[in-house]
């Protein structure tokens, strides 16, 4: 049997048992970003924590005192610097950031860190170690860490990490003997180092695709995206950019999303539809996947502003290489935002085009994602498009439905409730809005008077979301809410800026701040006690 065929075949299956691209993960689990293939930020679950203390630092220390928190199952210290959000599953925790908190004396200065902690008590189960590119912060921005979410699946675990590799891991780290490649210690230690000797505490690599030497790929200032794994194959985004002057695209010719094998890491194929030719600045959405109109179909936002449809079954090119077809794209940069006065509007002009930094959301075969920048950038003209993904080729004008240019410039993958239709959004100005999913009514819009860089989280009714200054609000899910007149649910001050999203898993709300990990929900000897 073929690769294709074997792919055709499985997800034929998948389709039979009705999970592609719906909640096919374990109840309780969070294990990738958007939870599920679709990437919608919304979970089923009931009885999501509604009100807490994070707590305060002891004196002199980034420990924070157990005594000062409410509600609060338990808190880790990470790094200095954490933007990707904290994925759970199998009882554990994995997420990723710096090496400013050591947790091994033998790895010292700046490295990409990913944690696996134990769901219950936080307690660190093993880390990966990844060494800085020499190239420098042009490709491996200093201090980032691991900005990944990482993709749980079974027992693996696959991210990209800051030196443009797509990894997989042994979820049960050197624990249980090693699995894989057998030369962590190598790769721990960079390039021109003696080996470190591996520890249980250290992660397990099973395999690892390095996308600048297979494919040429020269990411912009950080490998950012979370990959997407089908059955029996990952997809994974490139992050090709533009050079450190911002001048041109050093690598023209790469792709920007490419198809792996699952189970050894060997490239099944690459997208070949001129997306980094087109490309503003970088490549750094995360793709989704659902069957639109019984079609499985892998949905990607470019750095060109264009959403992309795959057919997830590799064909060939012209020159025999196994490519991802594209079956559509959409231009989710409208047409003012490109011209004035007849001249082409220079990126990145605050009221110019963008590309896509958030990730494309699939609900009833439409797709919605907001367009964006690099934050550096600051703010400007965004907005956000809703298109039905049903048809084939250019579907600018026959499958738009609607879209709201009203919003700035936005890093935030929505969140909509299928019980309530509605949908819910942030851009990187501050503002939360409300929206109808269907028609793209806006019922209101909430300031929340800082940066937001995460995504909501809608759950059990309610809006979760935190900002740079550390603020975090829980907001009511109807849209009869006036901001002007209601006040949240809740809200609270984190000690440190709030640049990821939170999740929610097994009833513990999740909340990475920049430098520590907040398990919210009450101990577990409190629930024991409330059920005795």
């Amino acid at each position: 049997m073929t690769a294709a065929l074997r792919f055709k075949t499985a997800i034929v299956l998948l389709l039979a048992a009705g999970l592609a691209g719906t909640a096919s993960v374990r109840a309780g689990d969070w294990p990738m970003w958007g939870r599920t293939p679709a990437r919608n930020f919304y979970s089923p679950e009931k009885g999501a924590p509604a009100e807490f203390d994070p707590g305060r630092c002891r004196p002199d220390s980034e420990e924070v005192d157990p005594a000062t928190t409410r509600n609060l199952r338990w808190v880790v210290r990470l790094g200095s610097q954490t933007y990707g959000n904290p994925t759970v599953a199998g009882g554990r925790v994995f997420v990723g950031t710096n090496n400013e908190a050591p947790r091994d004396p033998r790895v010292r200065g700046d490295r990409g860190i990913v944690l696996c902690l134990d769901a219950k008590t936080g307690a660190l189960q093993w880390q990966l170690v990844v060494p800085k590119l020499a190239a420098g912060r042009a490709l491996d921005w200093e201090l980032l860490g691991i900005c990944s979410s990482p993709t749980v699946d079974g027992d693996r675990v696959y991210l990209v990490t800051s030196r443009c590799e797509v990894m997989c891991l042994d979820v049960h780290g050197q624990a249980d003997g090693n699995q894989g490649m057998r030369a962590e210690g190598r790769y721990f230690a960079g390039p021109g180092h003696p080996p470190l000797e591996v520890t249980a505490r250290d992660a397990d690599i099973l395999w690892v695709f390095d996308m600048r030497k297979e494919l040429g790929v020269q990411p912009h200032n950080m490998t950012s995206s979370s990959v997407l794994v089908l059955p029996d194959c990952v997809v994974a985004t490139t992050s090709n950019g533009v050079d450190e002057q911002h001048e041109k695209i050093p690598a023209p010719d790469a792709p920007a999303l490419i198809l792996l094998d699952k189970e050894t890491g060997r490239l099944r194929a690459r997208e070949a539809s001129g997306i980094s030719r087109r490309t503003f600045h970088c490549n750094w959405s995360s793709p989704a996947f659902g069957v639109v109109a019984g079609r499985p179909t892998i949905i990607f936002g470019g750095g060109d502003g264009f959403c992309h449809g795959f057919d997830p079954v590799p064909a060939r090119d012209a020159r025999g290489r196994p490519v991802l077809r594209e079956r559509w794209r959409y231009d989710c940069v409208p047409p003012q935002y490109k011209t004035r006065d007849g001249h082409p509007i220079e990126y990145p002009d605050a009221e110019g085009p963008s590309e896509i930094v958030a990730t494309p959301v699939l609900y009833r075969d439409r797709v919605y994602v907001a367009i964006g920048q690099d934050p550096e950038r600051g703010e400007g003209a965004g907005n956000l498009s809703c298109f039905d993904a049903t048809g084939t080729g250019d579907l600018t004008g026959r499958g738009r439905v609607w879209n709201d240019p009203g919003l700035k410039r936005s890093l935030s993958t929505v969140a909509i409730d299928p019980a309530t239709g509605l949908l819910f959004t942030a851009d990187f100005s501050g503002y939360v809005y409300c929206f109808d999913a269907a028609t793209g009514k806006r019922h209101w819009r909430y300031d929340m008077l800082a940066h937001v860089w995460g995504s909501p989280l809608v759950a059990d009714g309610k809006v979760f979301l935190g900002d740079e200054d550390g603020d975090f609000v829980i907001l009511p899910a109807r849209k009869d809410f006036d901001p002007d007149r209601d006040p949240p649910l809740f809200e609270t001050l984190f000690p440190e800026p709030i640049y990821s999203s939170a999740v929610l898993a097994d009833g513990v709300l999740y909340v990475a701040t920049h430098t520590h990990l907040y398990a919210i929900g009450p101990r577990r000897s409190e629930k024991n006690a409330r059920r005795k």
